[in-house]
């Protein structure tokens, strides 16, 4: 699993409320007033004539945190609009929690299909959503509210005093990781032995990251800041034949290898990697249920868990600059019907492309829930521009942002000063399945190539359909997720690879350093993936998933096969050291012999990969601490 970089779920609430005795009889624990210093400023600094008379608990009265008074538009505390707050990195442990606690039927204002969300944008749904999680009485969905709510204390109104700054270390976590075996990491063309990992390199042997993260709030303005050392060994790679022709296929023909030491390294070996890399670096400014940012931050734009279409965290994050509507937004009379919705764009350059070199892609997204059981979205990236292809300018920035048009009905653009781009179109929905609030959610993701979307050209998308279970009968903490994927669409001709994922144009495709920025699965691939997970509490469970994935023969000469079997679990050490380790054993096959791409595909040479099925196991643990953050309160938002 990727690292975790969010504050302790288990974390301790600043205020010094009664403790909330969770139906499990697994008290949690407060700070007494000894302890209270940080989040409510001493005496000196507060005129003792405005201080607010604290009122005793009653007894009859819950003792989860009282709910604020409620604003007419966000339903939040009055002030809450004016703060700003940092995302909550996508790989979190907030998010496993989270969408569970939504597919039991609560969490009714969280848009599944669109994250990351924001520290106080969770903050609202947890206080929109509180009394019903109580009132319905259910085990797990109070255990993980009362987790939730201790991990946005911080953010939490208490006493009088609102939230003023927020500071210092998120997280600090290692990984350590032993891969025995050769293993696939390249997603464009046969394959990833690990997925959905930022792009992080490994090797064949001994690999490690160590990393921090830190939050940084005050008022309107964030600040988010993940980095990590990263290591990997030197290992084999390409050789000159099979890269020439994946570079063919790819219509960058002939093959021009880089410099490299000739004399000194073998042509195709990966040499060891020792980066620092920020993951990610965001500063905020908050605007009227806005979050306008620049820098690097997550994306994952789907509900799925194994993938999203358009765009998850399998490549490494791009520098962008963004608007994202963090917080629901309720339009009179639209909102009637539609319900309410929110929307994301962001612009910003993808690296590691030579055929042009350094394009940009800009992406936006808009979501609408109906009713409280289901959403749907749409998106749509745009990749544009490039060394040698047309500049990057307002002008052509506002040609690809503005076209509507299938390709197919305009052809003669592709190539042109008025070619608009690499276009891809998502469609995902959710729902929560009628009688089966509480138990089942089905949903779907789907992606498709130069058309205006899925929607309209059903028979030329790629799929990644899904269903959640959150509890099974008899046994409610274990839950099942299925998930099927197809990104094959040469059913209606033989595609060599050329549509989902890929562009003439633009011939290093989807992707970001090599990387697809959406779903791993790639290129005419076909698969699925199963998760069973049983709960040993909200935040520790024991995982065991089942990978399958087959990439079509006129793509990949001979087709590819993978098949993985992982068992992961999570695990409190101490209320604030986490253990996440996992075994994963991989089998695949990728001979890709050397072939003539004519109509049929026609084998003319031996196989220029490894003609043999092939193994390999990966062995990890990651150590996250989830040190305490600074928190500085004011009096009534003053």
């Amino acid at each position: 699993m990727p690292a975790a970089t969010t504050q302790s779920p288990a974390a301790t609430p600043a205020s010094a409320a009664p403790a909330y005795q969770d139906p499990l009889q697994q008290p949690i624990t407060t700070h007494p007033a000894s302890e209270a210093p940080q989040s409510i400023p001493p005496a000196s600094e507060v005129p003792q004539s405005t201080l607010p008379a604290i009122p005793a608990a009653s007894p009859t009265t819950s003792a989860l945190p009282v709910v604020p008074a409620y604003d007419p538009v966000y339903g939040v505390h009055p002030r809450s609009d004016e703060l700003g707050s940092t995302y909550i990195p996508v790989d979190s442990p907030i998010y496993p929690m989270a969408m569970r606690l939504y597919s039991l039927g609560y969490l009714n204002t969280a848009f599944i299909g669109m994250r990351p969300w924001t520290r106080r944008s969770l903050l609202h749904m947890l206080e929109k959503s509180s009394e019903d999680i109580v009132e319905g009485g259910n085990d797990q969905a109070i255990a993980i509210l009362a987790k939730l709510q201790d991990y946005l204390a911080d953010e939490t109104p208490a006493n009088g005093y609102s939230r003023g700054r927020i500071y210092g270390a998120d997280t600090f976590y290692t990984r350590l990781m032993g891969i025995s075996g050769q293993t696939l990491r390249d997603s464009y063309h046969l394959g990833q032995t690990l997925n959905n990992d930022y792009g992080r390199p490994y090797e064949p042997g001994f690999n490690a990251l160590a990393g921090f993260s830190s939050v940084n709030e005050w008022g309107r303005f964030s600040l988010y800041v993940r980095g990590e050392y990263q290591h990997s060994p030197s290992g084999p790679g390409y050789s000159l034949a099979l890269a020439s022709q994946l570079s063919c296929d790819d219509f960058i023909c002939p093959f021009a290898p880089p410099n490299a030491p000739q004399d000194t390294i073998p042509y195709g070996t990966q040499i060891a990697q020792n980066p620092f890399r920020l993951q990610e670096a965001s500063l905020s400014f908050h605007l009227l249920g806005h979050e306008i940012s620049g820098g690097k931050s997550d994306s994952w734009q789907g509900p799925g868990m194994g993938g999203a279409m358009s765009w998850s965290n399998n490549a490494e994050n791009i520098y962008s600059f963004r608007i994202d509507r963090v917080e629901p937004l309720r339009i009179p009379y639209f909102s009637a019907i539609f319900g309410d919705l929110r929307y994301d764009f962001f612009v910003g350059s993808l690296k590691g492309h030579t055929a042009p070199n350094s394009p940009w892609i800009h992406s936006e997204s808009i979501s609408l829930r109906p009713t409280h059981n289901f959403e749907f979205a749409f998106q749509r990236s745009v990749i544009w521009g490039g060394e040698g292809h047309e500049p990057i300018t307002i002008h052509t920035f506002l040609r690809s942002f503005f076209s509507l048009q299938d390709t197919e009905d305009d052809p003669t653009s592709k190539g042109t000063a008025n070619d608009p781009g690499a276009r891809f179109s998502d469609f995902t929905f959710s729902w929560r399945l009628p009688f089966l609030t509480h138990y089942a959610t089905l949903y779907l993701d789907s992606i498709v190539h130069d058309d205006v979307s899925p929607v309209s050209a059903p028979r030329r998308a790629a799929y990644r359909p899904g269903i959640y279970l959150s509890q099974v009968p008899g046994l409610p903490k274990l839950d099942l997720r299925v998930e099927g994927v197809s990104t094959d669409t040469s059913t209606l001709r033989s595609m060599n690879g050329e549509f989902i994922y890929f562009e003439s144009i633009q011939r290093q495709g989807y992707t970001n350093k090599g990387f697809i920025m959406g779903d791993w699965m790639g290129r005419e691939g076909k698969g699925g993936q199963a998760w069973l997970t049983y709960h040993l509490s909200p935040d520790q469970w024991i995982q065991v998933e089942y990978l399958n994935k087959k990439t079509a023969k006129d793509f990949i000469p001979g087709g590819t096969t993978q098949n993985q079997f992982k068992v992961d679990v999570v695990k409190r050490i101490h209320r604030d050291i986490e253990l996440n380790a996992w075994v994963q054993f991989e089998r695949w096959k990728a001979p890709v012999p050397a072939a003539a791409y004519t109509t049929p595909l026609v084998i003319v040479g031996p196989p220029l990969y490894l003609p043999n099925a092939q193994n390999d196991t990966v062995i990890a643990a990651q150590i996250t601490w989830y040190p305490k953050l600074h928190v500085l309160r004011s009096l009534n938002g003053k």
